[in-house]
């Protein structure tokens, strides 16, 4: 059983898909600006890394995109105020999971954001598959969109330069609607959780912004070959993209033909009596999709110049997939580093927690 926010009620269709306005009218996407850029945030995921870390915070494993780490804000609602700098709520859509209503902060998290269209997917088959829905209502009704894919989960302290380089991917991909540019952040430590991007050394092409090709992606590496990898240029991978609506059909037609399919189905139905049922059965059957390992990192193969990567310099980023970077980044915020008011009684308290349990 659901337990949606009775303020979420006219936003939501029953286990299904949710947008703005009431029922399967979506008159913000008739009314778009001469820029006709959105964002699309990715909250599906079930935070299955820190279930640990965070049942021993709060009891429960809510999470931890929702979760409120610091300053009684959680991740998804840092995510969704940082994008409020760049677009207004009306062009921003949420992906969260059907099983995260079983947790009142959820609806309650989402009422504070009426003006924003959130998909609700019935499981969760990963970030490639949960990007299809909204990209399916958009393409529907405006397909020549720019998009930007934010994860939920990261740490960004100086947003304000960080999303002066999200502005400059829209810039490119609107100049060259063949390109997708991925962020990427020059790593200051060989960090072996993180995917990497190498870029290619080839420089005939000078793309504007910084922006080079990307050669390939290695995920996860151990700490030598990370540390290789930093000696050698190469980025943190952000998974923050952005990219033409059309343009990635195009290429995910040709990467993932399956999960194509499924896409086209779910298009088909937008507006129509059976959608939510579509939905369903096109979740029900699909496989897991990730967007780097199933679609990034085959892109350049496939289309080698296609794919580039923006360095995003002089910015702190962090992906909290894991309790030691987020301890890390509270510790600094405990020693001032960061302008997060009340992360230091949480820092204390997950510290002491820390100690007790390696006694």
């Amino acid at each position: 059983m659901l337990h949606h926010d009775k303020s979420l009620a006219p936003r939501l269709l029953s286990k299904g898909v949710l947008l703005g306005g009431s029922g399967m009218n979506y008159p913000f996407l008739n009314s778009f600006s001469q820029r006709n850029r959105f964002a699309v945030i990715l909250a599906g995921g079930d935070g299955v890394r820190l279930r640990s870390f965070v049942r021993g915070l709060r009891g429960d494993a809510l999470p931890k995109q929702y979760v409120k780490f610091f300053n009684d804000q959680s991740m998804l609602e840092a995510t969704l105020q940082r994008a409020r700098k760049l677009l207004p709520p009306e062009k921003q859509f949420v992906v969260v999971t059907e099983s995260h209503f079983d947790y009142p902060e959820v609806g309650q998290q989402l009422a504070n954001c009426p003006k924003v269209a959130i998909a609700v997917q019935p499981v969760n088959r990963d970030t490639g598959m949960g990007l299809l829905l909204p990209l399916a209502l958009l393409n529907q009704r405006q397909p020549d969109a720019s998009v930007a894919v934010f994860p939920s989960d990261h740490f960004i302290e100086e947003e304000e330069s960080f999303l002066t380089h999200v502005k400059a991917a829209y810039d490119f991909v609107e100049r060259d609607n063949s390109k997708i540019v991925l962020l990427g952040i020059p790593p200051n430590a060989p960090e072996s959780e993180y995917g990497y991007i190498l870029a290619s050394n080839r420089w005939h092409n000078v793309f504007p912004f910084g922006a080079r090709e990307v050669d390939r992606f290695i995920e996860k590496p151990e700490p030598i070959l990370a540390r290789k990898l930093m000696l050698r240029g190469g980025f943190w991978n952000t998974m923050v993209m952005v990219f033409k609506l059309k343009t990635l059909l195009e290429y995910l037609r040709t990467i993932s033909p399956v999960t194509y399919r499924g896409f086209e189905k779910i298009y088909r139905a937008v507006g129509s009596a059976n959608f939510e049922k579509v939905v369903k059965q096109v979740f029900a059957q699909a496989q897991p999709f990730n967007l780097s390992t199933g679609f990034l990192e085959t892109l350049p193969v496939q289309r080698g110049h296609n794919l580039l990567v923006l360095p995003v310099r002089g910015v702190h980023w962090s992906d909290w997939g894991s309790e030691a970077r987020i301890m890390k980044t509270l510790e600094h915020a405990e020693n001032g580093s960061y302008d997060l008011e009340s992360s230091s009684a949480l820092f204390n308290s997950l510290f002491r927690r820390s100690v007790a349990g390696s006694t």
